[in-house]
């Protein structure tokens, strides 16, 4: 599970960062990849990358300012022409279909796969054998949501040379204990799967928001998360203006992650008045209220490890 930046700055596309989009890389997990904005030139950025369009299964937007709508309707379209015929669920506050219906309807757009969007309140979005999605509304000027992506816990790993020690070989019978299901042998006795599976894989949650001033659902989202993903529009010392614009400061950022027990915060969605050098700057204002923070920057790649 890694967390990958396409776009990462605030209102327009700039120099050095484009505007917001994620990717929640899933390949191990389920071969595909989630998205979370798509900003405009989206899909330029992902010519850089490794990611394949085709392997998009949902995308997941935060809300509809155009920084972070722009890009959807241009890749929905190329994706039809880079192999994708998979469905693609689209998530977003209300107004996300008739946005995407318009733009493909007036273009002329004809996609080669199901489109399914869905139009979002708070609550539980998505669950199946893997995952649940959570979404909560933020403080923003128009809506917008906070995405809370809990991976469900999976079976320990299999202890297959205790198997071999038992006399069971391998076969399809490993993938049913791995499974955990009780087997039993041609010779008649019974196999408890908890006595051949390791400890249980804990499962890991990753909390991505849209733009928000600071606010308690902000933190309820970040509950103990493995990796925090919050705005850091302005720096510690314009709280006013962030107020104002209803986005967030570096320290607010910071607080949400300490206040919620995150393991790590990942600041992004930086405003161009920031430049390279001053990118060091917020971090550290970050870090003065909670110590493990990094900051997002175009192509960077996070992993997200297994939890203990």
């Amino acid at each position: 599970m890694d967390i990958f930046f396409l776009g990462t700055g605030a209102g327009m596309p700039a120099k050095l960062r484009n505007v917001t989009s994620i990717a929640l890389k899933l390949l191990e997990e389920r071969g595909a990849v989630w998205l979370f904005d798509a900003g405009e030139a989206t899909q330029h950025q992902i010519l850089h990358t490794s990611l394949k369009p085709r392997r998009i299964e949902k995308i997941f937007i935060t809300h509809l300012h155009g920084d972070h709508i722009y890009g959807l309707p241009g890749l929905l379209s190329s994706r039809s022409f880079q192999g994708g015929e998979s469905e693609v669920t689209v998530y977003g506050p209300k107004g996300i279909k008739d946005y995407i219906h318009v733009s493909l309807s007036l273009s002329q757009t004809y996609l080669k796969y199901p489109l399914t969007v869905i139009e979002i309140d708070e609550g539980i979005l998505f669950e199946d054998e893997q995952f649940t999605v959570e979404a909560l509304r933020l403080d923003h000027g128009i809506p917008s949501y906070g995405y809370r992506i809990v991976e469900k816990n999976r079976p320990g790993t299999l202890l297959a040379d205790k198997l071999k020690e038992a006399g069971v070989l391998p076969g399809p019978i490993f993938r049913k204990i791995k499974n955990g299901e009780t087997v039993t042998l041609e010779d008649g006795r019974t196999i408890d799967p908890s006595k051949f599976l390791g400890p249980e894989q804990k499962g890991r949650i990753v909390t991505i928001l849209g733009d928000t001033r600071y606010c308690e659902n902000a933190i309820s989202l970040a509950e103990n998360a493995d990796i925090l993903v919050h705005e850091a529009t302005f720096s510690a010392d314009e709280e006013k203006l962030a107020h104002d614009y209803f986005h967030s400061t570096t320290h607010q950022a910071a607080d949400v992650a300490k206040r919620a027990g995150c393991k790590q915060l990942c600041l992004t969605h930086i405003s161009s008045r920031y430049d390279r050098n001053a990118w060091r700057e917020l971090v550290d204002e970050a870090k003065e209220v909670f110590p493990n923070t990094d900051i997002a920057e175009d192509f960077k790649e996070i992993n997200i490890p297994l939890r203990n």
